[in-house]
């Protein structure tokens, strides 16, 4: 026969809570007594001070102007314009007609605001650009831009599209009997060239000069390109 364990449970939670008070050696509860209801004091109503604090929520509305708007802030991945119909779907129930008149609406804010940048028109499509008058601006912060020494083969790709554009990369490596591809890519991204796509044939590439081209060139239009005559004098 088993001997019975010793009585455990002859300590009551009187004698429990006694023991523990004098190990602490307070002889007093670690917990204050809880308050009775009346004494209970009412929590401020801070949720409702910060409401009435907190300013109005000035999120910008989504419309079809600001959407427009984003659109050109980001930009064409490949650093190309984008026309009033690529603008016009990607949004709903807008038609390109309506992409222009916005354009409009939204370079006049920028006058009246005096912001420092503006749509421009180049060729077929649209870009959001920095006005003419800030960019001693922008050579302030990012430094002037090194000027780039281009090669031969650079120049005459420029050339050949500058007074035959639009060319396509088949017409232009004919012409030099050259493979053309790689100065083009580093063109178009260098912001030289651009290309757009025909709607008929959507994988056939036309390769453009920008507003760049014009600006690296010193000239005003394309009208201002040196022609035979010009070159005759030289």
């Amino acid at each position: 026969m088993q001997t019975p364990p010793p009585d455990d449970q002859g300590l009551s939670l009187e004698d429990l809570s006694q023991a523990y008070a004098q190990l602490i050696g307070a002889g007093e509860e670690p917990y204050e007594e809880p308050k009775a209801e009346d004494e209970l004091e009412e929590p401020a109503d801070v949720d409702a001070e910060q409401e009435e604090e907190e300013p109005p929520d000035d999120a910008c509305e989504v419309t079809p102007r600001s959407i427009l708007e984003a659109i050109l802030f980001v930009g064409h991945p490949e650093n190309e314009s984008l026309s009033s119909k690529e603008i016009a779907s990607l949004m709903r129930g807008v038609r390109a007609e309506e992409i222009d008149e916005l354009v409009l609406e939204l370079n006049q804010y920028y006058t009246e605001e005096g912001a420092p940048y503006q749509i421009a028109s180049i060729e077929s499509g649209y870009r959001l650009v920095l006005r003419s008058e800030f960019s001693g601006v922008r050579e302030q912060f990012y430094g002037r831009v090194k000027d780039a020494k281009l090669s031969q083969a650079t120049i005459d790709v420029l050339s050949l599209v500058a007074y035959g554009q639009p060319l396509t990369k088949e017409q232009l490596e004919k012409s030099r009997n050259k493979p053309s591809g790689g100065i083009l890519n580093q063109l178009v991204r260098r912001g030289l060239l651009r290309l757009e796509r025909t709607e008929d044939k959507p994988r056939k590439k036309l390769y453009y000069t920008t507003d760049r081209f014009l600006e690296l060139f010193g000239l005003d239009s394309l009208n201002d390109l040196p022609r035979s005559q010009d070159l005759e004098r030289l």
